[in-house]
């Protein structure tokens, strides 16, 4: 190894080891490892720890990671995670934390077992500088003045330290921990994977408990092409000390991604292939020995185990379809689609009952989210339930042991639920003004939801509420925990539950901008400072005094099972807890050391100055702890004695740069695999360790001393006095199983023993006293006459307190009769909460009363429509008063509860509305400047209620809004102009955009068609659109005239019409022919032409559509043939007569019937703007409003969309319809 190590520059070196600090500081707080096969589902969030990733860098400036077992946030291995064989002391359902909007779950309290942070492979030139003699003690004295000196660290590098810079001797009774100068050796075997020195991910499956089975699964995934190429499958059945390689019985091209074990028994493995090369399951129930594949109809994203069924699977695919098999994967069952990632559980009541029911969230059509339970065998649309009322807040379903919880955004406010044992939802009550922005349920251990939530004046801290066993109403156990957030974005709370001591929390607290740690005993009821060391490690003495100065724990817990956390506790040693930290007037990131406390906090040692990673072994009685470095490394450190003396191990001849470490499942924890490379381009090396051969015995009964549970001397903790078998230090024998306590004696109840009730706050005197909002004297709205309720004292025992007597009977709420009150505080909501409702549809009409006996009183209810009901009590409207409106409109629904003793009356204004499907903005295509035009919003259908209007003119950036349809406006700006209306209605809004021409002055005359255009109109605005630009351009063709002068608008319905504007045009000059006579003289071009039938144009091959002007003054068509009888000729004469009066008309105000001049004219009111659409006095035609229905009035059905935060339907897309020309 020392040449290799010569062949590392001293930049590589340092580059190395920046590398790793930055890997190790961040590359595994995300790497959710934790094994949930072997946690019931009641963690729904903790996803499926299944590796370890590591980063390296190769020769070729790659990174490569390394991972055992598994993705992160929310990939695949829901749930099913490989067995991490440390997870012994966690079977047992662990604590989770769940967030709220979101619900994010993460372990916050105790973590699996494991040992050893990450490593990286560094230079080999400093190999052997872990592995340097110990020191002798320094010199006599000591530096000058040390006795006195502040707390600080010894500085790097200085003589003296064997594991983090402590003497080579033992310093006495001081409290200091004792380092033996002899190296030992223990017996261990190592094993390389040979030809997998390319892969770069791991999983590993250790059985354990009986079991000498070990499954590894290695693969190379290649991060260019984002996909796995290589694996390979190896099974030790040793205990690894040997291993085989099962390519060829899962099939030598079969590419393996994921290694799923079954948690209720170990024996059934799953495999899962590559889906980029194909989607199967290789099934085994031998321990690994032999497969079977299987073929899937889809891609597996995670899977969630029974937790008592072993052979029931419930698996999600990528498409967001959820499946189960009862047949451990071989077939199965497709349960619902549309499921929310991670938002399916099992069900997982107390008392076992229904255990193939599935809680789900699952979006609805219109993209809503809803709570749904169903059979796993059986999910129709029949068979369906839903527990919770109306719809919940997306990804905010959590299904924790005997509770339900969901969340509900209303009025910019969330609002949580509780459901406890399926019972009906019940809103989760805070104190009155916490007004929660964001909230986490950490625990629903023991019956209680332990919950942190972030106030509306917090950002980086939350607030600790302990609840009652309903898990309803809530009280504040601890203000301003710190939190962070952690690399994807999800919130840390620095709270850690310790393993073993049922109510021991540490928790760290920030107080004027300093985070110091606080523990408690009895669930948060008291908090104290934590006492430091009086000795350092070489027994000078500390002087830090509480308050001031304390001891600070980092709480941080790795959810990586093969890498170390902050801190370390377990079951089976409930006294023992190992954490890094510092020791001053706060937490602090720097001068961190190791510190151990064998007493449950009560006093603690310092055993190391520099990090290290402790795993637990035979119960507590051995601790392991191998150092923080990025230097290969070839020893470790053994305590026997709870941390006060340790001694060197070597566990391997040759330095190895570690990866991860690994102990036995089950409750001795004797066997322990120690993951690495001797090089970073070496195979993968695995180190058996073996620490039997340390103990010569089993432990006999002489060689256990009673120890007594205390908090500061007080021995009644959670109301019981609890004794602990606890090994001698002297003796070094092996325990083997746990006992548990030896005795527990409950204790007489003291005020210590209960907390402050809903309403009520601690003061200074130690008394609860009512808050400021909080009325005792109000009843619950379920207390009826005749029956009782409890009475508060202002104080409620601490949950699984297990007192008796003493002041019990004081403190203990009091049963009372309901007494009669008449009502007070009467509400009427809707069940969803809104004040709109659909027509046609049903509304559920909540009544609520904050005082006095509902079910015994007379409650009449009027809707406003004429129908009136009325209940002699409330158990026949506990699901609301149903109601349907058949119309649409605003209706005051009344409601009025009355008893003998007085009455009550509430008010609800409803809107009842029904969908709004189009709108189509009517206004003129051409107006003059200055002159005010009418625009109008035609609905279908035309009533659906309750309407706001908002209108924009022009480019004008405020709107105008309206509770009309109709409104008048003036455009003082030639040019083209835009007017876009939103009609509100209820959740929908719906717009239609219109563009106007505005000119001083212009003409306007009625074109006609052919008759066979009819047959072709399928009166559609797209239509329209390519006519009128057809229309133009034969206009323009036939006259010669400037296609800018010209615009033309085909207008809506039978038989076919358009519109012919003649307006003014700016040549490039810049000069305007404004004049009457241009318009006039173009006006008579187009009439000529027109009458001349030279406008005309081919539709389709063969059918030839003539352009007619509407109203003509050309001579009459008639016949003068002598056979006309005097009749005829009378009528001949009477249309020559008309027509020499149109040329006398024409000659003289040069104004011809059909042609419309609009101009603008000082003084003359009567010059108004004439819309085309409605001024049709002189024109024998009808007009258009009545050529059409609403459906034709509405040409395109508008698209709907949400906006904003609410759900709601839009349409921003403009029609443009009219006017339908190009007018370019």
């Amino acid at each position: 190894m020392e040449k290799v190590a010569g062949w590392y520059p001293a930049w590589h070196v340092a580059l190395l080891y920046w590398t790793w600090l930055f890997l190790f500081t961040y590359g595994f707080t995300g790497a959710e490892i934790t094994c949930r096969s072997c946690r019931s589902q009641v963690q729904p969030q903790q996803q499926p720890q299944q590796g370890l990733l590591m980063h390296l860098k190769t020769d070729r400036g790659e990174e490569e990671q390394r991972r055992f077992l598994g993705e992160k946030g929310g990939e695949r291995g829901q749930e099913a995670g490989t067995e991490d064989a440390g997870l012994q002391a966690t079977v047992a359902p662990a604590p989770a934390e769940t967030k709220f909007s979101g619900w994010e779950t993460r372990r916050v309290t105790r973590e699996p077992e494991k040992v050893a942070g990450e490593r990286r492979p560094r230079a080999a030139a400093a190999a052997r500088a872990e592995d340097r003699p110990l020191q002798g003690p320094p010199p006599a004295g000591g530096r000058p003045g040390s006795g006195q000196r502040r707390w600080g660290r010894s500085p790097r590098g200085s003589a003296g330290p064997g594991p983090g810079g402590a003497a080579g001797r033992e310093p006495g009774d001081g409290g200091a921990a004792r380092f033996g100068l002899e190296e030992l050796r223990l017996a261990s075997t190592t094993f390389a994977l040979a030809g997998d020195s390319a892969h770069n991910q791991a999983m590993v499956h250790w059985s354990g408990h009986n079991s000498s089975v070990i499954l590894i699964l290695t693969k190379l995934y290649d991060y260019n092409l984002g996909s796995i190429t290589e694996s390979s499958l190896w099974r030790s059945t040793d205990y690894g000390t040997t291993y085989e390689k099962l390519n060829d019985k899962v099939g030598l091209k079969t590419i393996l991604s994921y290694l799923y074990v079954c948690p209720t028994n170990k024996r059934k493995i799953m495999l899962l292939t590559d889906p980029e090369v194909e989607s199967s399951l290789l099934i085994s129930s031998d321990e690994g020995a032999t497969y079977q594949k299987y073929r899937l109809n889809f891609y597996i994203h995670s899977l969630l185990f029974h937790p008592k069924q072993e052979d029931w699977i419930l698996a999600y695919s990528q498409d967001q379809k959820l499946f189960s098999s009862v047949e451990f994967g071989r077939r199965w069952l497709l349960l619902h689609e549309g499921v929310t990632p991670n938002r399916f559980y099992w069900s997982m009541m107390g008392n076992g009952r229904e255990p193939d029911l599935v809680h789900l969230e699952a979006r609805t059509v219109d993209g809503h989210a809803q709570y749904i339970t169903c059979k796993m065998q059986n999910c129709s649309e029949a068979t369906r339930s839903k527990p919770f009322p109306g719809y919940i807040d997306h990804n905010s379903l959590i299904v924790q042991g005997d509770y339900v919880f969901v969340q509900l955004t209303s009025g910019g406010r969330p609002h949580y639920y509780v459901s406890y044992r399926r019972s009906p939802f019940a809103q989760m009550k805070l104190p009155k003004y916490s007004l929660p922005k964001d909230m986490h349920v950490i625990s629903t251990d023991e019956n209680q939801v332990f919950a942190a939530v972030q106030e509306w004046n917090q950002n980086d801290t939350y607030n600790l509420y302990i609840s009652d066993t309903r898990g309803i109403y809530f009280t504040l156990a601890l203000e301003n925990v710190k939190s962070s957030q952690g690399l994807e974005g999800n919130v840390m709370i620095d709270l850690y539950e310790v393993a073993g001591i049922k109510g021991m929390f540490l928790a760290n607290k920030k107080i004027d901008n300093q985070v110091k740690t606080f523990i408690t005993y009895n669930k948060g009821r008291d908090w104290s400072l934590l006492q430091a060391p009086h000795t350092d490690l070489r027994g000078n003495p500390i002087h830090c005094l509480l308050p001031y100065c304390s001891l600070h724990l980092h709480l941080k817990v790795s959810d990586n099972p093969y890498t170390s956390g902050n801190i370390a506790s377990r079951d089976t040693a409930p006294s023992i807890i190992v954490a890094s930290g510092n020791i001053g007037t706060e937490l602090s990131d720097n001068d961190i050391s190791m510190f151990v406390t064998s007493d449950a906090g009560n006093t603690w040692r310092q055993i190391f100055e520099e990090e290290h990673s402790v795993l637990y072994l035979d119960q507590g009685g051995v601790l392991v702890a191998m150092k923080h470095t990025s230097l290969p490394i070839r020893h470790l450190w053994l305590s026997f004695d709870e941390g006060r003396s340790w001694s060197k191990y070597s566990f391997t001849s040759l330095p190895l740069f570690v990866d991860g470490v690994l102990g036995e499942p089950g409750e001795e924890t004797l066997i322990m695999t120690v993951f690495g490379h001797f090089s970073h381009r070496s195979e993968w090396q695995l180190v058996k360790v073996d620490y039997k051969s340390i103990f010569d015995r089993r432990c006999a009964e002489e060689d256990y001393r009673p120890w007594q549970l205390h908090s500061q001397g007080e021995a009644c903790i959670m109301g019981a006095k609890r004794i602990y078998r606890k090994r001698k230090s002297e003796k070094k024998c092996m325990q083997g199983k746990y006992a548990g306590a030896m005795t527990s004696e409950p204790c007489v109840c003291t005020e210590a023993d209960f907390d402050c009730d809903y309403g009520y706050e601690r003061h200074s005197n130690g008394q609860c006293l009512p808050a400021f909002w909080y009325n005792p004297s109000s009843l619950s709205k379920d207390c009826s006459l005749g029956q009782s309720y409890l009475n508060s004292t202002g104080y409620r025992k601490v949950i699984s307190n297990n007192c008796t007597d003493g002041v019990r009977e004081r403190y203990t709420a009091k049963p009372q009769q309901c007494p009669g009150k008449p009502p007070q505080g009467l509400r009427i909501v809707t069940a969803d909460g809104r004040l709109t409702a659909e027509q046609g549809h049903n509304v559920s009409f909540l009544v609520q009363l904050e005082e006095g006996d509902l079910q015994r009183s007379l409650i009449q209810v009027d809707f406003g429509d004429g129908i009136a009901v009325s209940y002699a009590n409330l158990s026949s409207t506990e699901d609301g008063i149903k109601h349907i409106y058949q119309n649409v409109g605003i209706f005051r629904v009344t409601v009025l509860v009355e008893n003998s003793l007085g009455s009550d009356s509430a008010v609800l204004y409803l809107h009842v509305t029904c969908p709004l499907e189009h709108v189509h903005l009517s206004l003129p295509f051409v107006t003059t400047k200055n002159k005010e035009i009418n625009a109008t919003a035609v609905l279908w259908p035309s009533q659906v209620g309750t309407l706001t209007y908002v209108w924009w003119f022009g480019n004008s950036t405020e709107p105008l809004i309206t509770l009309e349809g109709s409104i008048t406006f003036t455009f003082s700006v030639e040019g083209m102009n835009t007017i876009t209306v939103q009609v509100s209605a209820g959740n929908t809004i719906l717009q239609d955009t219109k563009t106007i021409a505005v000119y001083e002055k212009f003409q306007s005359l009625r074109l006609s068609f052919s008759p066979n255009l009819d047959d072709y109109n399928p009166d559609i605005p797209e239509w329209r659109r390519d006519i009128s630009r057809v229309v133009k351009r034969a206009l323009v063709e036939a006259t010669g005239i400037s296609s800018k002068h010209v615009l033309v608008a085909v207008l809506p319905g039978l038989p076919t019409s358009a519109e012919l504007f003649i307006l003014p045009y700016q040549d490039a000059t810049g000069e305007k022919k404004r004049t009457a006579a241009n318009l006039e003289q173009i006006s008579e071009t187009l009439i000529q032409k027109l009458n001349q039938n030279l406008v005309h144009f081919e539709l389709k091959p063969g059918v030839r559509i003539l352009v007619h002007a509407a109203h003509l003054t050309a001579a009459p068509l008639v016949d003068l043939t002598p056979s006309h009888s005097g009749s005829a000729m009378l009528m001949l004469l009477s249309v020559v007569f008309v027509g020499l009066a149109v040329f006398v008309i024409y000659k003289f105000k040069r104004k011809i019937p059909g042609l419309n001049i609009y101009a603008q004219m000082q003084n003359e009111k009567d010059q108004e703007m004439v819309s085309p659409v409605s001024q049709r006095e002189s024109i024998p035609n009808v007009p258009q409003s009545e050529l059409m229905s609403p459906e034709q009035l509405v040409d395109e059905k508008l698209e709907v969309h949400p906006i904003g935060s609410i759900s709601t339907a839009a349409e921003p897309q403009s029609t443009k319809e009219i006017p339908t020309y190009v007018n370019g």
